[in-house]
């Protein structure tokens, strides 16, 4: 099973990503676009991972979530990774807030408990819009710069809840599967 824990956001804030990220989309840039239900904020990836250890991975989460109250992710900004000249991935990104990031941080050290390794990289939460091509070319993204600084896109939605999720990989693209979800202390898990 190929797993990750993320946060999902509400369909009606996905689908309004998706129309701010329309101008990028219409430059035809060489990019493999990612549909508006696949966005989610990866907090942890676990890789490939034996059934059998998926309850462990499940009573740690839900110890994690019980310890974390709901909180305001603010989303906006477009960039990409590793720069937005030579991009591989396009995102719109998500503020790293101290709540986020001590929740990413309670994740990496109580699931290394566990056999996982503690991500060394720095934290940027986003959601991944587009995946660029192998080797598009030289020029094939002229002027992503300046279209991606032009576009401005700020919401602010709650993370109720921390989901875990499998990853089905397939030639027509990815689907993704939420195993459990375990909803944030204090709130019902909406």
């Amino acid at each position: 099973m190929r797993l990750f824990i993320a946060i999902n956001v509400p369909k009606k804030e996905r689908e309004k990503i998706y129309r701010a990220g329309k101008p990028l989309r219409e430059a035809e840039y060489p990019f493999r676009w990612v549909k508006p239900y696949l966005f989610h904020l990866t907090l942890k990836f676990l890789g490939e991972v034996r059934p059998k250890k998926t309850k462990v991975i499940e009573d740690a989460v839900e110890r994690i979530a019980l310890g974390t109250g709901p909180f305001p992710l603010e989303i906006g900004g477009f960039g990409a990774f590793p720069t937005i000249r030579r991009p591989r991935i396009l995102w719109v990104g998500i503020d790293p807030s101290p709540a986020l990031r001590c929740l990413k941080q309670d994740l990496e050290w109580g699931l290394s408990e566990h056999g996982f390794n503690r991500e060394t990289r720095a934290f940027h939460p986003h959601f991944t819009l587009g995946r660029a091509i192998s080797d598009p070319g030289a020029g094939a993204f002229r002027g992503l710069d300046t279209l991606s600084a032009d576009l401005t896109y700020r919401s602010e939605v709650k993370a109720w809840k921390v989901d875990l999720m499998e990853s089905h990989l397939s030639v027509s693209g990815p689907r993704y599967e939420i195993l459990s979800s375990f909803p944030l202390k204090g709130s019902s898990g909406r």
